[in-house]
């Protein structure tokens, strides 16, 4: 018996990267999968039917249980109908797991319109909604007195929580909500048995972080800590029945799994009783230890850079900061 049998997860943008591992990992733990992919490029554009199915029919041939399903996070009556699709097909619905996610990045003078709406109605509107409606069910369940334990687990990135990266205005701010929502979903839904808590995958090798500095290529032989099969197992604990994590952001990266805790307190200045002036904080800031974004940013991607690495950071970031403007299509 695997940690997951008899649950039912609906996984999106299960279709590649993360979250094909993600659905192959659920089922071989026993774990009945919908498969929720469009299969748009990483830019959210286009788009094939095949990408789900492919996933699907892999976990059948191995002996699972799955079925596909294309529908768009960011539409609402598509969210309703994959949380559907789940029912019909398994009976139930325990897990839904937030992966879906696209990317355009673009120095934010360049960025258009659309490429922020885009991004962020993917990352932020398909989390709320998708979760949404599973939640209206497992409400209605919970009414019924079914008490069985369900779980959201959503994903955020390293980007939007620990090195936000140049050139991802839509992309990080996606993140770091997600991480916020996480929080608020776990102490509205604990009244209905839910349980949510969020994966922040790091330095992961997927389409959406090729041509990161340090990243490196496929080990051949031997584990791969950059491999995105390192998240799924993360994320199959926190569907279990019987873990007891909710409102928590876990940070993987490689077999390090940190449990992160947002904005926390610093070092600060005070003036009890007294107004500052301008003067008086210029005076006093100068005792804080403020770090330079860039030096943040350079050890939370691979640690110590060294020279060469951080001349190649910042030459990514320059390339990526000066690229063209988008054609008017995509505008």
């Amino acid at each position: 018996m695997g940690s997951l049998s008899g649950r039912v997860a609906l996984i999106t943008g299960a279709g590649r990267g993360i979250g094909r591992a993600e659905a192959l990992f659920f089922a071989a733990e026993g774990a009945k999968v919908v498969v929720n992919d469009p299969g748009v490029a990483a830019d959210g554009s286009g788009g094939d039917r095949g990408v789900a199915a492919a996933v699907a029919e892999e976990i059948v041939a191995a002996g699972g249980e799955a079925i596909a399903d294309t529908g768009d996070v960011t539409r609402w009556e598509d969210a309703r109908r994959m949380v559907e699709a789940a029912v019909d097909a398994f009976g139930d619905l325990h897990i839904v797991v937030n992966n879906a996610a696209i990317e355009v990045n673009r120095a934010m003078e360049e960025l258009t319109e659309r490429e922020f709406d885009d991004v962020l109605a993917v990352k932020v509107k398909g989390t709320f909604a998708v979760t949404r409606w599973a939640a209206r069910y497992w409400r209605d369940r919970h009414r019924a007195g079914d008490r069985a334990d369900r779980a959201v687990i959503n994903t955020a990135s390293g980007s939007g929580l620990r090195n936000p990266l140049p050139g991802q205005s839509n992309y990080a701010a996606g993140n770091a909500a997600v991480a916020a929502l996480t929080v608020v979903h776990a102490l509205e839904l604990a009244r209905s048995s839910v349980r949510v808590n969020c994966v922040s995958p790091s330095m992961v090798r997927t389409r959406l972080t090729q041509g990161v500095p340090g990243m490196p290529g496929p080990v051949p032989d031997g584990f791969d800590p950059h491999d995105p099969a390192v998240v799924a197992p993360v994320a199959a604990y926190l569907a279990t029945a019987d873990c007891p994590l909710t409102g928590q952001v876990l940070s993987v990266r490689g077999t390090r799994v940190t449990l992160e805790q947002g904005w926390s307190a610093g070092p600060y200045v005070d003036t009890p009783g007294t107004p500052w002036t301008v003067a008086g904080l210029a005076t006093a800031m100068r005792s804080l230890p403020c770090r330079d974004p860039f030096d943040a940013l350079a050890d939370a991607l691979t640690g110590a850079l060294g020279s060469a690495g951080r001349a190649e950071l910042q030459a990514m970031i320059a390339a990526q900061l000066d690229a063209p403007s988008p054609s008017p299509g995509r505008g």
